[in-house]
């Protein structure tokens, strides 16, 4: 058979998305390629209830669904070719080998792995007489491949650097439009006009003014600024305004933020989820963060042993924000009262309040291998960490979700700890993405909120290390 590519496939390529396989294929028109020793790894990883444990069985299935086309030896090499029985009935070639020329002592399992993999990529041009290319989601593996005159690809996703995700459109309006500006036409004003334009800062020309507005069903709604900064945690800046207008505002129920680290997102979500419990517009906050850390290639919190061990380490972004609300409540009721000076509270009593805060107020986490199965409703949910997730852990998440909740998705692409997805391939680009497009089911805010205000120090190394 002919092919126009050859795709040697590393391991995290499967696990990130075991469908993958047929993507790459593309109606059988490349052949795709394996090594034994990536069958071993996924075959290790088929028990657990994390995404990639899932992934993991999800291509065992697909392999059961093959069947054996032919079966080669050359050199010390064994190579059996397969049909995967799919709509296009994919082609690959397994290439297997008793001993490898890599010596296995003092070396870290996933290092020797790679090498093995490398050393059938090296094979497989010597074989097909053709370029090979490797595919990996590790740039160290890919580096290595390159080192050894393999040709190293990641894997991106289509169309991935055409779009820029700027939400926040700056126009000039005439003073004269002010007073009939609410409701009207977006068109009107600006003929240029996209749907992934949300939120406009409009400057009366000749005076310093400026209008907050977002848009809905492509008309202009002005920000009622005193109702959005009347919460726990006040915006800052128009970015945040815009976002916590959209928190409060019930014609969104999919919210998309991009941000950087200390910029605020995860506060405003949470104080606005609780003023919208505290109206009853929802009976509880459910606080989702995929179970991905930042640990060596395959681990995540998952592998620790024991509920308790797990959560502790899983809650900290959630328990923080939440000491930080209660903090910043107790010194705004102090200022408030002259009788009284004002006094820290102790962390012994914030603890107790955020335990009665969380009890108040239906404050529930989840982890997203216990969600299969479930339905959420009438929740604020947020869903924290987006950029750590998989296209297939977001959609198994977002499939939960019934028309009666609302829906915050939190990220920021400058902070991807998952080895198996990239800033191109993860759940928060896809969903940036897709709001280039029309869609009649849901009506989606976005946002990216650049401006850090945890402190000078997170804004000093966010300036420095993201050069």
């Amino acid at each position: 058979m002919n092919f126009e590519k050859y795709y040697l496939l590393d391991t995290n390529i499967l696990l990130e998305d075991a469908r993958n396989i047929f993507k790459l294929s593309d109606s059988t028109k490349n052949l795709i390629i394996l090594s034994e020793t990536v069958l071993d790894e996924i075959d290790s990883k088929k028990s657990g209830y994390d995404e990639i444990n899932f992934q993991a069985r999800e291509f065992a299935r697909i392999l059961e669904n093959s069947e054996i086309l032919s079966s080669n030896k050359y050199e010390d090499f064994k190579i059996i070719r397969l049909k995967l029985i799919n709509q296009d009935e994919t082609i690959l070639d397994i290439i297997s080998k008793d001993e490898y020329t890599i010596n296995s002592k003092n070396i870290s399992l996933n290092i020797l792995n790679d090498r093995k993999i490398l050393e059938v990529a090296k094979f497989a041009q010597i074989y097909y007489n053709k370029d090979i290319k490797f595919v990996s989601m590790d740039i160290m593996a890919r580096t290595r491949a390159i080192s050894l005159d393999i040709k190293s690809v990641a894997l991106h996703g289509k169309d991935s650097d055409k779009f820029d995700f700027d939400f926040i459109k700056n126009i000039d309006i005439n003073f004269e439009d002010l007073e009939d500006l609410e409701n009207q036409d977006i068109i009107n004003f600006d003929k240029e006009y996209k749907v992934s334009d949300f939120s406009y800062c409009l400057k009366v020309k000749h005076s310093d003014q400026i209008i907050l507005a977002s848009i809905q069903n492509n008309r202009i709604k002005i920000l009622d600024e005193e109702e959005v900064r009347n919460q726990i945690i006040t915006p800052l800046n128009k970015e945040q305004l815009f976002f916590s207008n959209a928190i409060i505002n019930h014609f969104y129920n999919v919210l998309i933020v991009e941000a950087k680290a200390g910029s605020g997102k995860t506060l405003l979500a949470l104080s606005g989820a609780l003023k919208l419990v505290k109206q009853k517009h929802f009976q509880k906050i459910i606080y989702i963060r995929n179970s991905i850390e930042s640990l060596d290639k395959g681990e995540d919190v998952g592998y620790l042993p024991g509920l308790e061990e797990k959560f502790r380490i899983y809650n900290h972004p959630l328990m923080d924000s939440l000491e930080y609300i209660i903090r910043t409540e107790h010194k705004r009721r102090r200022s408030k009262r002259d009788d009284i000076s004002y006094t820290p509270l102790e962390d012994s009593e914030v603890s107790s309040r955020v335990e009665q805060m969380i009890s108040n107020y239906g404050i529930e986490t989840m982890w997203v291998g216990e969600m299969r199965g479930r339905t959420l409703s009438n929740s604020f949910i947020i869903i924290d960490e987006a950029q750590n997730m998989s296209n297939k852990t977001m959609q198994m998440v977002l499939s939960r979700v019934d028309s009666s909740c609302k829906v915050v998705i939190l990220g920021s692409n400058k902070q991807i700890d998952n080895f198996y997805v990239n800033k191109y391939t993860n759940a928060l680009t896809t969903l940036l993405k897709s709001t280039q497009n029309e869609n009649n089911l849901v009506n989606i805010f976005a946002i990216k909120l650049e401006k850090v205000l945890r402190g000078p120090i997170t804004e000093w190394a966010e300036n420095i290390f993201s050069k």
